[in-house]
């Protein structure tokens, strides 16, 4: 099984001048699913290289088990450090792909087409994909082969809007995950903010916060591997 897993290379919290970046649990929970599952994994970028991490990520509060295994891996954050360039992977090469969430990719991921191209060729060539938190949001302009928004109709998750109220951000980022979502057709659902919810409809998994990551990286090897059909 080869996992690719797609990472944000933004770093500006909209005019706020603070930085933001992917959210350090968001990989390194479903990375340690991933190599616990036999996978070999690859870590793509736009831009290639280090990706940016969103500090807050890794304030106490926030660091877990797998973010202090991921920190003290040095495989891992070589992996991390050297990111291959997003538009130099095919999606022919991996058996699934998995994005992380942070703010980070609400304003590059979600407007990259090389980044679209990928979701939509995975899709259709019957494999999966699981996208954790903000990282649903990348989904705004993916479209089936009809050419209607991938999400229509669709049982989807990702980001509330109450838990961007929460951490104070909804009127910094460039649209609201949930809105986006429902706007587009998706059949939104979610559970009390920061608990586990996950979602499976068909071959796209969607995760509605940090807490649904590992559950999503779980979803996702189930359907790689015939235990999610």
């Amino acid at each position: 099984m080869k996992v690719l897993i797609v990472l944000t290379s933004h770093d500006e919290l909209g005019d706020t001048g603070r930085k933001t970046g992917f959210w350090l649990e968001e990989l390194a929970a479903p990375y340690y699913r991933f190599k616990e599952a036999g996978a070999q994994i690859v870590l793509a970028s736009p831009k290639g290289g280090q990706p940016p991490l969103d500090p807050k990520s890794n304030e106490s509060d926030f660091r877990t088990d797998d973010t202090r295994r991921f920190e003290a891996d040095p495989e891992a954050t070589e992996a991390l450090a050297n990111t291959v360039r997003l538009d130099a992977v095919s999606a022919d090469d991996f058996d699934a792909v998995f994005y992380p969430g942070g703010h980070g990719p609400l304003w590059d991921l979600a407007e990259d087409t090389v980044s679209v191209r990928l979701i939509e060729t995975t899709l259709r060539s019957g494999k999966p994909i699981a996208l954790v938190c903000h990282a649903p949001g990348v989904l705004r302009h993916t479209v089936d082969e009809d050419g209607a928004p991938l999400v229509r109709g669709r049982n989807v998750t990702g980001f509330a809007n109450t838990e961007e109220a929460a951490v104070q951000l909804t009127d910094i980022v460039p649209f609201l995950v949930e809105d986006e979502l429902t706007g587009l057709g998706g059949v939104y659902s979610k559970t009390d903010d920061w608990q586990p919810h996950v979602l499976k409809d068909g071959l796209l998994i969607t995760g509605q916060n940090p807490a649904s990551s590992a559950p999503a990286a779980d979803a996702l090897i189930a359907l790689v591997t015939g235990g999610g059909a």
